[in-house]
């Protein structure tokens, strides 16, 4: 026997902008809890991830296990979205979810949710419309207007957590540990925020905290944030966690407390693709309060909403020869569209003078090489040639800079001081992407051990290495290791580097009264390389490292010797460039040992005068 369709439809006028609301409503596993729903878990047996994002979970409401297939989400930002669940277990066969948010001309939006169930039952013809119709109906409504009193109110990343959870001593350890940062050199009114949010953020926002996040809503440098949460892990206030990206979706597949714990490679159930870990896009930094300050426990009330991946901009699923139109509002830049069944992708540029309509077909031959160009605003007409479903992904292509790339925290000076034990486990090696590599060493160091004897010098080459390791960690670059009266340290970017180095020179060559100068001689290259784990700490190694390496006896400790690679670094060609930082530039002639067949351009820098 069929039942009939229940539909319920909820309208609110709210003064937030769809742009605002988006983040807040299209977080789905946020909402559903504020909304009462119960956790989500996979089947108790058998697969939860199907082809194409479908996935089968189940959760217990009144006593009932209610177990569903749902499809992907669909949706187009900031303007709507939607899910279908179809019920395998439980008193309702089908049910469908939409919103809208429609702009309006006073920057408000007109929000539009509606909700379709078909019953299978006569259970199901009384529970929809008591748990829909009555229950969820006022919990909806009290959450649309929360929400749209935080989108329209000052930045915020959590609503307040009236039930957070602190275990014995809990409170009275975040005092005392406050306490301590700020007696180790913390800023207090950095301090105060993070214990403001480790006592009111709710348990979705601690479960996995992000410095540069918390840094750009509190107004607060990002370097100052990030060496915060570094510092209160050390005092036991945070512990970090490494959460390994997939490629594609940029979801946290894999977490692990260490780096010793990472896996080379890691499966992606929703991409249904393995990717091999990287330091530079694949491994993000996180936090979370320690167990013993305060109790963070989560569950997930909702797997795929739009917000679990906010670089994709439109996700649609097409049945097989089915054509769709969708307006689209975007920023300039980079764009992919991509099948989940289909390899490679589309590229797409977006630009003020891109075509205002077009259309995107995907068949057996794959995609068109070309890049096609879009306008801010385009339509874009999607063909399924195929015989089976496809995913529609349109996704940009530009990574999130508020994400801590393990590349980027392990080549800082003050997380090597703070965890030094932190390393890959023996034998493993990752990449990290492009890394400046710098060598130096001391001109001269043999011939003073025996002018002023050993102790004696022995004392002035541990004072250059800690000029050298306050001028690196200025510039946001790491001391890697020491060699003798040599060093090698890494940096992110090259102009960085420079300037870490002429600092270097400059101090060393012109020190207090009293105190005897150095010549530093400096190589420097920028290149792809690779991490390692030598004797128990983190190191880099690769034919780039080797190259950085051979710089540096070319060096006459009066200039810096840099590769091509270097030198074509915007920054630094700028850096160069300008009057008022009085460098001057000049090609170098020389052979590299082991790379006589290669020719690898190189350059003298030097200071006027």
């Amino acid at each position: 026997m069929r039942y009939r369709d229940f539909h319920y439809r909820w309208e609110w006028q709210l003064r937030s902008s769809p742009e605002s609301l988006w983040p807040l409503l299209s977080d789905t596993n946020r909402f559903n809890r504020d909304a009462g729903l119960p956790v989500v878990a996979p089947p108790a047996e058998g697969s939860a991830a199907f082809a194409n994002a479908h996935r089968r979970l189940r959760f217990r409401r009144f006593g009932l296990t209610i177990e569903w297939v749902e499809e992907p989400f669909e949706w187009v930002r900031p303007f709507r979205f939607g899910v279908v669940r179809r019920l395998t277990r439980g008193p309702v066969v089908e049910m469908r979810v939409t919103a809208e948010l429609k702009p309006q001309p006073d920057g408000g939006t007109h929000l539009i949710y509606q909700v379709w169930a078909r019953p299978k039952s006569l259970l199901g013809l009384v529970v929809i419309p008591i748990q829909v119709g009555q229950i969820s109906a006022r919990r909806f409504d009290a959450v649309m207007r929360r929400y749209d009193e935080m989108a329209t109110g000052a930045p915020h990343i959590s609503a307040p957590a009236p039930d957070a959870r602190f275990p014995t001593s809990g409170r009275k350890r975040l005092v005392q540990m406050s306490e301590k940062l700020i007696a180790q050199g913390s800023p207090p009114e950095l301090v105060a925020r993070l214990v403001a949010t480790i006592e009111q953020a709710d348990d979705l926002t601690l479960t996995r905290l992000r410095p540069y996040t918390l840094a750009d809503y509190w107004g607060a440098p990002r370097r100052a944030v990030l060496e915060l949460c570094l510092w209160a892990t050390r005092a036991g206030l945070l512990d970090l966690r490494w959460d390994m990206l997939c490629p594609l979706c940029r979801g946290a597949k894999e977490t692990s407390a260490s780096l010793a714990d990472l896996q080379n490679n890691v499966h992606c159930d929703t991409c249904n693709i393995d990717f091999t870990v990287n330091f530079d896009r694949s491994v993000e930094l996180t936090f979370k309060p320690n167990s013993a300050v305060r109790l963070v426990e989560v569950g997930e009330f909702c797997i795929g909403g739009p917000q679990v991946t906010p670089h994709i901009i439109a996700q649609q699923l097409l049945a097989p020869g089915e054509r769709r139109e969708l307006q689209l509002a975007l920023e300039p830049g980079r764009y992919r569209l991509r099948t989940l069944k289909q390899p490679g992708g589309q590229a797409l540029l977006v630009t003020d003078e891109g075509a205002p309509e077009i259309n995107l077909r995907t068949d057996e031959k794959g995609w068109s090489n070309d890049e096609l160009t879009l306008s801010l605003r385009p339509s874009l007409n999607y063909e399924n040639a195929t015989d089976v479903e496809q995913l529609f992904v349109l996704e940009r292509m530009a990574w999130s800079d508020q994400a801590v790339t393990a590349a980027e925290v392990t080549a800082l000076q003050i997380f090597r001081d703070l965890f030094a034990t932190e390393a890959l486990r023996p034998h493993q090696q990752i990449s990290v992407g492009s890394m400046t590599i710098v060598f130096t060493d001391l001109r001269g160091s043999t011939r003073l051990y025996r002018e002023i004897g050993d102790a004696p010098a022995f004392g002035a080459v541990m004072s250059h290495f800690d000029i050298l390791r306050e001028t690196v960690d200025e510039e946001e670059g790491a001391l890697v290791k020491t060699l003798g009266d040599a060093i090698m340290a890494v940096f992110r970017r090259p102009a960085a580097a420079l300037r870490a180095m002429l600092k270097a020179q400059r101090r060393l060559a012109n020190p207090p009264e009293g105190t005897r100068p150095f010549l530093l001689k400096v190589g420097m290259h920028t290149g792809h390389c690779i991490a390692v784990n030598l004797n128990g700490r983190l190191d880099y190694f690769g034919s780039n490292v080797n190259i950085a390496a051979r710089l540096e006896p070319l060096s006459s400790g009066q200039d810096i010797i840099i590769s091509t690679a270097v030198r074509d670094d915007p920054k630094v060609t700028v850096m160069i460039e300008a009057p008022e930082n009085g460098l001057q530039i000049e090609p170098v002639e020389a052979m590299l040992k082991g790379f006589d067949e290669e020719r690898i351009e190189l350059w003298r820098v030097t200071e006027k005068g």
